[in-house]
């Protein structure tokens, strides 16, 4: 028997999952980038210095794998040119779930997760909750898949 909370969590989901079991269509670029801003302008040090996303700045900025990284202040730019791997997200900004399940989704910077010392974001913080059942788990399935699943 359907009920009505079960049709409108489906109705709400479906777009969702729709989105999470496309294929690349295209090759997408290594980065995940809006208007060639990774982390849509996000700060990728502060989620390691600060504990959470902070809005970087034009003024402290820098191309880096094809794409405009921004800053919150010059420390976290220098910080980031020093050793870029360590702050970067992991499969180049993209939904670090959808990759573990073999596609590619966007990410937004709110939805994000440091697990040993690396960060990954996800496409909503709805799919972060999914990502945090298991994440060690989603870790293995998503590096088997990056980068082949670019496209």
């Amino acid at each position: 028997m359907l009920t009505r909370r079960l049709i409108l969590t489906a109705a709400i989901a479906a777009p969702a999952a729709a989105l999470l079991n496309r294929p690349a269509m295209a090759a997408e670029p290594e980065v995940f980038s809006v208007d060639d801003i990774a982390i849509r302008g996000t700060d990728p040090v502060a989620y390691f210095t600060q504990g959470a996303p902070m809005a970087g700045s034009p003024e402290h900025a820098l191309m880096w794998q094809g794409t405009t990284w921004h800053f919150a202040s010059a420390e976290n730019m220098e910080l980031f040119m020093a050793n870029p791997e360590a702050y970067a997200p992991q499969y180049g900004g993209y939904c670090a779930f959808a990759m573990s399940k073999g596609y590619v989704a966007t990410s937004v910077p709110e939805a994000w997760t440091v697990h040993e010392d690396k960060l990954y974001l996800n496409y909503s913080v709805n799919v972060r909750q999914v990502w945090l059942e298991d994440v060690p788990g989603n870790i293995v399935l998503a590096d088997g898949n990056w980068p082949t699943a670019l496209g």
